[in-house]
């Protein structure tokens, strides 16, 4: 909560992961300074100028054919250059419904070293976070009354220029200054800077959700993302000191100082966290102690609905410290705990480590009987008392989360253990 005479962080006002849509047959809506949005998985947005349009992402492949629709209704002269943002599938997939044979297709120098990245991981990625996007995915193949292969494919665009730093722009009378902000989501990703009117697309290098901490390292399985890199792309874009922010989703921000105390929080919240961090590991506490108690001052309030602190101490430990804890000699090797599951249950006996887990589960910690339970089922996957108190375990766990990517999680194992999820 804000401390009295304080401002409401804005993160609280705003729209949560859960009214993210795919791009439908809505109309463009008019920004302002001749700057059109185009709601989506990632917005897409025109940019009108004397010379043609000035297209920042494109969408899903999928989703190219309304933002092209939406934008011709309004502007339909030819696509003079499209700006990505960021190597990811949302900003890049509709490429293809937009190009033509002129048009210039910028990005930043390590677009390409991303996309293939990503690429490269592509099939892990895509099952790793199907379980939090097929039902909105559902909705858009019913919608079109055709299945996914039958959609148009995405586009593997190829840049026709890339910068390094800074890149300055004069199109048809309009100035832009791309500007490279690594520390986001992706190390190729920019924000676009409009001069004139103060104006900064940032894209989704401050995360889908805007007011939020950092994700900075992904439920899906994404390299981890550094915080001191995302804290020195966050004063960069402070250093502009815009007046309106247009991000990858929902309303623009206005307001120079509501932006910059916005910012600032984000900034600082972030810092705070890494020095917690790296202060614990040299006093020598584990990080799992670290994930427990570092929280966040009140005058630091900031969303966790993308990205949890607790997480994010974790990814701190990992990117300094890699995937070795110090914990156990096990850790060395590649037999896991779960191959000890089967002596555990026939040595302790399932109905005694169920009982356990019902006693930690009516004490307040889920987390520790869904321990207890995943050794039973280890064991025998059916074992139905241990199936139940798993549920409830997961179901208590879900009735506090707010975060989109836990929610989803807690979801999808309810219905893998046969339980119904609210």
């Amino acid at each position: 909560m804000s401390r009295k005479g304080e401002r409401e962080p804005l993160y609280r006002r705003r729209p949560g992961a859960d009214a993210i849509a795919a791009a439908s047959d809505a109309p463009a809506v008019d920004l302002g300074d001749r700057i059109w949005m185009s709601s989506g998985l990632s917005n897409s947005y025109l940019l009108q100028t004397d010379e043609g349009r000035v297209i920042v992402n494109c969408g899903m492949g999928f989703e190219g054919p309304y933002h092209r629709r939406a934008f011709d209704a309004v502007d339909p002269s030819p696509t003079h250059t499209i700006v990505l943002t960021q190597g990811h599938p949302d900003h890049l997939g509709g490429v293809e419904s937009f190009r033509e044979p002129a048009t210039h297709i910028v990005a930043h120098e390590n677009f390409r070293i991303f996309r293939d990245d990503f690429e490269r991981l592509m099939a892990f990625r895509q099952r790793n976070s199907a379980f939090a996007w097929a039902e909105k995915l559902q909705a858009v193949f019913a919608r079109a009354g055709k299945a996914r292969h039958e959609l148009p494919p995405q586009s593997r665009p190829e840049p026709t220029e890339t910068f390094s730093d800074r890149l300055e722009l004069t199109i048809g009378g309009r100035r832009l200054t791309l500007i490279s902000t690594p520390g986001g989501e992706t190390t190729d990703a920019c924000v676009v800077w409009l001069p004139s009117s103060r104006t900064l697309l940032s894209g989704n290098v401050l995360g889908p959700l805007f007011g939020h901490v950092p994700n900075l390292v992904t439920v899906r399985g994404d390299r981890y993302r550094d915080a001191l890199d995302y804290v020195a792309s966050v004063d960069r874009i402070r250093a502009l000191k815009p007046a309106r922010m247009i991000t990858g989703h929902f309303d623009p921000i206005e307001g120079e100082d509501l932006i910059e105390d916005e910012l600032r929080r984000l900034r600082d919240a972030t810092q705070w966290v890494h020095d917690r961090v790296v202060e614990g590991m040299n006093a020598g506490t584990d990080v799992h102690t670290l994930m427990r108690d570092v929280k966040l001052p009140a005058e630091l309030d900031v969303g966790e609905g993308y990205g949890k602190v607790a997480w994010n101490v974790r990814a701190i430990w990992e990117t300094y410290a890699g995937w070795f804890h110090h914990r156990s000699t096990t850790e060395l090797y590649a037999t896991p705990f779960a191959a000890v599951a089967p002596d555990i249950v026939r040595t302790a006996g399932a109905p005694a480590l169920v009982a356990a887990a019902s006693s930690r589960l009516a004490a307040g910690e889920p987390v520790a009987a869904i321990h207890l339970t995943d050794v039973v089922l280890a064991a025998d996957p059916q074992h139905a008392e241990a199936k139940r108190v798993a549920a409830e375990a997961h179901a208590a766990l879900l009735a506090r989360a707010t975060n989109f990517w836990e929610r989803a999680w807690l979801k999808k194992r309810l219905a893998e253990l046969g339980a119904a999820s609210a």
